[in-house]
């Protein structure tokens, strides 16, 4: 099996193994991470209602000149610092962190980090 295929199922693994335990509800919703090779970006979650409370990302048209490259642990810190304020804007104290099969690591951890020195704890 080449290489990138056994990244691909291992990290397919791990996601399943961390979202059987991690569910979000109204009171504790679900933070979840994406990244790719150019852009990283965050959602908090509502699963019971199935819908997304809050969004940002290095996308977003608000962020994107602040924001120089997506893909570095600089841009996730001030992800996870918008996050964290627009978040704290609509009353969500509280949150469930989902890393979504990323290993603790790097910009994962990075934005991880700036959600709590933000204040929304997890």
């Amino acid at each position: 099996m080449d290489r990138l295929r056994l990244k691909k199922r291992q990290r397919a693994r791990r996601k399943l193994h961390v979202r059987k335990r991690v569910f979000g509800t109204a009171d504790r919703p679900r933070l979840t991470v994406s990244r790719s090779l150019k852009h990283i970006c965050a959602q908090i979650i509502d699963d019971a209602a199935g819908r997304t409370l809050v969004w940002a990302g290095s996308r977003d048209c608000d962020l994107r000149e602040s924001v120089d490259k997506g893909g570095n642990v600089a841009a996730a810190s001030k992800i996870g610092a918008v996050i964290s304020e627009r978040a704290r804007a609509k009353g969500i104290e509280r949150v469930a962190f989902d890393r979504n099969g990323y290993k603790y690591h790097g910009r994962v951890k990075a934005l991880a980090e700036a959600v709590r020195k933000a204040g929304l704890k997890f």
